[in-house]
């Protein structure tokens, strides 16, 4: 890109008999472009053939924990029980079949769970059915 300044200079003055006025030419700038850097190719190494095979321990199994009583209790109370006997992550659905998102876990009473109380239970395993407060429930 090729940009171009021009400066006008015009003399003002009170009241003079000669006046002047001062023009510079324009000036072409040509840009400028820093040349790539270049650098080497990576090297890779070729692969050792005297190196000993290598086993892999194979997962250790998920520790179980045992799925506590929730029924009629607080969702949100609920959701901490299961976690202090070791699961971090249960489900939760609305047992009213009106497909509503428990986002305010406190607002909503456990009716239902899967699997039953006394069962092993792991992460993601635990689904509790739940409706909101003051709504019709066996509890």
């Amino acid at each position: 890109m090729v940009g171009s300044l021009v400066f006008v200079a015009a003399a003002c003055g009170s009241s003079s008999d000669s006046a002047s006025e001062s023009t510079v030419a324009p000036t072409t700038v040509a840009p400028t472009t820093a040349a790539p850097e270049i650098t080497a190719a990576p090297t890779t190494a070729a692969p050792s053939t005297s190196a000993a095979p290598t086993t892999t321990a194979a997962p250790a199994p998920a520790a179980t924990a045992i799925m506590p009583d929730v029924v009629c209790m607080n969702l949100q109370a609920a959701q901490n029980k299961i976690q202090e006997n070791g699961v971090f992550y249960s489900d939760s659905f609305d047992a009213t079949g009106e497909g509503r998102m428990q986002i305010n876990d406190s607002n909503w009473i456990v009716v239902s769970q899967t699997p039953s109380a006394g069962s092993p239970i792991t992460e993601g395993s635990a689904n509790l059915g739940a409706v909101k407060e003051g709504e019709p429930n066996p509890c």
